[in-house]
C-alpha cells in the first residue's frame, strides 16, 4: 500500500524563500572553509595538492566528496525511480569500479607521480608528447564530466525556484560556475577538499536519514517498499526486472555491455579522482583512502536503492517526468514528500553543495593539468617557477568556468548519470589502457602512448558525436526527442549504441599495443626499473614529490 501522494504542482515545490536561504547559508559556511584553508597555500604543492598534508581517513572521505556527485544522488534515485533494476545498475557498477583503482593503481600512481596523472605516463617515456596528450585527455574527460554537474544544478535549483523555463534554468548554471571559479581561485586544492569532506558527511547522513525514512513508511519491509513502487509505477512488474531502460535485443544488450565496460573501468582513469591520490604523504595513505571511499561509498550506493524505489512508491514517475529536471528532481521530490518544505530544502542544499564540491575538484584538476604539463613542461620545458604554474593555473580556472557553463546550458535536461557513464567511457579508452602498459609493461613506447591516448580519446568522442545520445533517438509512445538534439527531424548517428565503451576501450588496448611492437624506440632500462621500483616499493618517491 502506497502513501498518499502529497505533492502540489511540480513547478511549485516548497517554499523557494526557505530554499534559498538554505542555499545561502551553504555557500557562506564552505566560502568560510575555502577561505580560511587558503591562508596555508603557498606553494604549487599546497596548491595542487593540498600541501600533501591529509590523512589517508580524511582523504578517502574526500574522494568519496568528489565521487558521489550530482549522478550518484540526482541521476542515480532518477534512474531507479523511473527504470528500476536498470537504474540500480548504475549503482553496482560505479562501485565495483573502485576495486580496480584499488588493486591497480592507486597506490602505484601516488608513489610514481607529483601532480598529475601525465607525471606517471611520461615517466621513462617523451616528455613533452605524452604530457601534451595526457592534458588533451584530462581536459576533455573533466568538460565531460562537468556538463553531467552543471546539467544536475539546473535542474535542481530549478525545481526549487519554480523555474519553468530555459533561460532562468540557464542562469542556474552560470551562478554554479561562477562560485566554482571562486571556490577554486580561493582555497585551491587544500580548500576543494575540505569542502569535498564536508559534503561527503553531510549526503551520507542526509541520504541515510531519508533511508530510514522511506523504511519506515513500509514498516522496516522492504517487500513492501517494492511493491508500492511496483503498484504506483505504470509498467508495473517491469520495474523489478531487467530491461526497462535497456530493452531485450540484442543491440540493447550490447548497449549494457558496453556502459558496464566503462563504469567498472572508467574510474581508475579518472583524472580527478587520480589526483585525489597525491594529497596524501604516502603510498599507504593512499590505499588506506581508497579502502576508506569503497566503504563510504558502497554504503551510500545502498541508499540509493531504497531512495530510487521510495520516489517510485510515494512520488511516482508520472510527478517525477513532469518537474523541471525531471528524473534528476526524484531525490528532492521525494525529500519534500517525506519532511516537507525543511528536509527538501536541506537536502537539495546538500546536493547543491555536491555538485559545488565536484566541479571544483573537476576544475582544478583541469588547470593543474593545463598549468603544469602543458605550460610548466611542454611550452617551458620545465624552466618554470610553482609561482608561474599556479599564477596560469587560476587563469585557466577562469576559462575553464566559462566553457562549463556554456556545455552545461547545452547538456540541460538531460539525466546526469547517464552523462557521467559517457564521461567514464571516455576516461576508460584514453586514460586507463596507457596507465596499465606504462606502470606492467616493459617494452611500452612512447608511439604506443600516444596511439592509445588519442586512439582512445578519438574514437569514444566520435563515436558518442554520431550515437543516439547527440541526435535521432526518440521514445516511441510520445514522439519526443531523447538526443541531445531535441528536433527530431535532425538525425545523424550511424552508431547504434548510446556508449561506445565497448569498441573504444579494446581499440585504445590494441593501439597501444601496435603503438608498442611498431616502435623502433630504445626502451630505457634503466629508467623502467626505478619506475619499477619506486610504484613498487616508494623508495625514491618521496624526492621526487621534494622536487
Amino acid at each position: 500500500m502506497t502513501a498518499p501522494l502529497l505533492l502540489p504542482q511540480a513547478t511549485d515545490i516548497g517554499n523557494p524563500t526557505v530554499n534559498i536561504a538554505i542555499f545561502a547559508l551553504f555557500v557562506v559556511a564552505t566560502l568560510a572553509i575555502v577561505i580560511r584553508a587558503s591562508r596555508n597555500n603557498r606553494t604549487a604543492a599546497d596548491y595542487y595538492a593540498g600541501g600533501r598534508s591529509f590523512t589517508g581517513p580524511q582523504n578517502g572521505i574526500a574522494i568519496a566528496g568528489d565521487y558521489l556527485s550530482a549522478a550518484s544522488f540526482l541521476g542515480i534515485a532518477g534512474a531507479i525511480a523511473l527504470n528500476g533494476y536498470d537504474g540500480f545498475l548504475y549503482s553496482i557498477g560505479f562501485l565495483v569500479a573502485w576495486l580496480v583503482a584499488l588493486l591497480l593503481v592507486a597506490e602505484l600512481l601516488r608513489n610514481t607521480g607529483r601532480f598529475t596523472m601525465a607525471d606517471v605516463l611520461s615517466f621513462r617515456l617523451k616528455q613533452r608528447p605524452v604530457r601534451m596528450a595526457a592534458a588533451i585527455s584530462t581536459l576533455v574527460v573533466s568538460f565531460f564530466y562537468l556538463l553531467a554537474q552543471m546539467a544536475g544544478a539546473g535542474g535542481l535549483v530549478a525545481l526549487l525556484l519554480g523555474i519553468d523555463g530555459r533561460a532562468g534554468q540557464n542562469l542556474v548554471i552560470a551562478v554554479v560556475g561562477l562560485l566554482m571559479i571562486t571556490y577554486v581561485l580561493v582555497g585551491g586544492m587544500k580548500g576543494t577538499t575540505w569542502v569535498q569532506i564536508v559534503k561527503a558527511v553531510l549526503l551520507v547522513i542526509g541520504a541515510g536519514i531519508m533511508t530510514l525514512w522511506v523504511l519506515a513508511k513500509f514498516s522496516f519491509n522492504l517487500s513492501g517498499l517494492l511493491g508500492g513502487a511496483v503498484e504506483k509505477s505504470p509498467v508495473g512488474d517491469k520495474l523489478l526486472n531487467p530491461g526497462l531502460q535497456y530493452g531485450m535485443t540484442g543491440i540493447s544488450k550490447l548497449d549494457f555491455i558496453s556502459l558496464a565496460l566503462a563504469l567498472v573501468l572508467g574510474t581508475a582513469g579518472l583524472p580527478h579522482v587520480l589526483m585525489r591520490f597525491y594529497t596524501v604523504p604516502n603510498s599507504k595513505e593512499a590505499r588506506r583512502s581508497v579502502s576508506w571511499a569503497i566503504w563510504i561509498i558502497g554504503i551510500f550506493y545502498l541508499f540509493t536503492l531504497v531512495l530510487g524505489y521510495g520516489a517510485a512508491a510515494l512520488v511516482g514517475p508520472d510527478v517525477i517526468r513532469a518537474a523541471p529536471g525531471k528524473a534528476n528532481s526524484a531525490a528532492p521530490l521525494l525529500a519534500y514528500e517525506l519532511g516537507g518544505e525543511l528536509l527538501l530544502g536541506v537536502i537539495s542544499a546538500v546536493a547543491f553543495a555536491t555538485i559545488l564540491a565536484v566541479v571544483a575538484g573537476l576544475t582544478i584538476t583541469a588547470s593543474a593539468s593545463f598549468a603544469h604539463d602543458v605550460y610548466g613542461q611542454v611550452i617551458k620545458k620545465g624552466q618554470v617557477s610553482g609561482t608561474g604554474e599556479v599564477r596560469v593555473a587560476r587563469i585557466t580556472v577562469l576559462v575553464i568556468g566559462v566553457v562549463a557553463i556554456v556545455g552545461g546550458i547545452f547538456a540541460n535536461g538531460q539525466n546526469v548519470a547517464f552523462l557521467v557513464a559517457l564521461a567514464f567511457a571516455v576516461a576508460a579508452s584514453a586514460n586507463l589502457p596507457t596507465i596499465l602498459y606504462s606502470l606492467f609493461w616493459k617494452r611500452f613506447t612512447t608511439r604506443g602512448a600516444l596511439w592509445s591516448i588519442y586512439g582512445g580519446l578519438g574514437s569514444a568522442i566520435i563515436l558518442i558525436a554520431f550515437s543516439p545520445v547527440v541526435s535521432g533517438k526518440v521514445d516511441k509512445k510520445t514522439g519526443q526527442s531523447l538526443s541531445m538534439i531535441t528536433d527530431t527531424s535532425i538525425d545523424f548517428h550511424w552508431f547504434p549504441l548510446d556508449n561506445p565503451g565497448i569498441v573504444s576501450i579494446p581499440l585504445a588496448f590494441f593501439l597501444g599495443w601496435l603503438g608498442t611492437v611498431t616502435s623502433k624506440e630504445v626502451i630505457n632500462v634503466d629508467k623502467y626499473a626505478e619506475m619499477e621500483v619506486r610504484s613498487l616499493t616508494g623508495a625514491g618517491a618521496e624526492k621526487a614529490v621534494q622536487h
